[in-house]
């Protein structure tokens, strides 16, 4: 049997053969060396439980009462909070801090490099809060030196299975991403979210607090503080009043965002115009001065 030669110059293929890959035409993970080697020693908490499967290189840190299953890797700067379980066959990259008490289901991958062809292994980081519970095959990126430098995930989230956030994004706390929800490099997640299943949002984009985006809702524009969003392209259809009314808001209050909905999506007015409208209702109900605030901030526009 011949042997297959994986490391040298293929002399078989022509210089002008459309398959021949030149090295300054690599893009990629491909165009920047990756890493072998992982300086540090792993430090691990006395009750830890480590399967003997594992693999820990470099500076890990492993808090108190963390579970450690089968197959895992964990390579790099990598620091995981007090009683966080990560179940078998993740994998878990650095410069990455990992809160108390997250639960990884089989086959995540955190912390890795990102996909922007811009990325040439820079010691980009990524944080994840407490309390957050990824389910199988969920992807998170480190940042970019182009954008934040970091990623940033809160607390008490819920991700789905096979959800992704891609690098420099910057999610809030107690969201929820469904099945197949994804996010583009640099989006800004407000608290309190919830993404239907196969949700995408574009580059850039944002979604206030308390929004409700449906399943295979695709977002080319910003969604303000409270509002929910459905379609392809995503368009405005009201308030989230069932998941405010849950979340303990007043009558009052919900009535003073929905007037302020009216105000935006009914008066035909420009932003500029529906500010000073809102400001004024803001003084008689402080939540909606979260909507002025995410309005008055530079954006991709909103949705209408």
């Amino acid at each position: 049997m011949a042997e297959n030669n994986t490391t040298g110059t293929d002399n078989t293929v022509g210089e002008n053969d459309p398959h021949k890959v030149k090295s300054e035409g690599l893009t990629g993970a491909r165009a920047y060396a990756l890493t072998n080697e992982f300086l540090g020693t792993p430090q691990i908490a006395a009750s830890a439980s480590i399967a003997d499967t594992a693999i820990l290189r470099g500076n890990v840190v492993i808090g108190e009462n963390v579970v450690i299953k089968d197959h895992v890797v964990i390579e790099g700067d990598v620091t995981i909070g007090e009683g966080t379980v990560i179940e078998p066959f993740c994998v878990f990259h650095g410069p990455s801090e990992i809160g108390s008490y997250n639960h990884f289901f089989q086959f995540c991958s955190i912390g890795e490099a990102c996909q922007d062809l811009k990325y040439h292994g820079e010691n980009t980081k990524l944080y994840i809060g407490n309390d957050n519970t990824f389910r199988e095959h969920c992807t998170v990126h480190r940042g970019t030196t182009q954008g934040l430098n970091e990623t940033r995930v809160g607390s008490n989230n819920l991700f789905m299975v096979n959800t992704h956030v891609a690098h420099d994004c910057i999610v809030g706390d107690s969201c929820i991403f469904s099945n197949n929800a994804t996010l583009a490099g640099h989006v800004t997640i407000g608290s309190h979210v919830i993404f239907g299943g196969l949700a995408a949002i574009h580059q850039f984009g944002r979604v206030g607090d308390h929004a409700f985006v449906a399943g295979m809702a695709a977002l080319n524009m910003d969604v303000p503080p409270y509002v929910m969003a459905a379609g392809h392209y995503a368009k405005p259809f009201g308030i989230n009043k069932v998941g405010l009314a849950r979340r303990g808001f007043s009558e009052s209050a919900i009535n003073a965002i929905k007037k302020a909905y009216m105000i935006i999506y009914h008066k035909h007015l420009t932003i500029e115009e529906a500010i000073p409208q809102l400001e004024e209702l803001a003084q008689k109900e402080s939540a909606v001065q979260v909507m002025i605030d995410f309005l008055k901030e530079n954006g991709r526009g909103i949705i209408r």
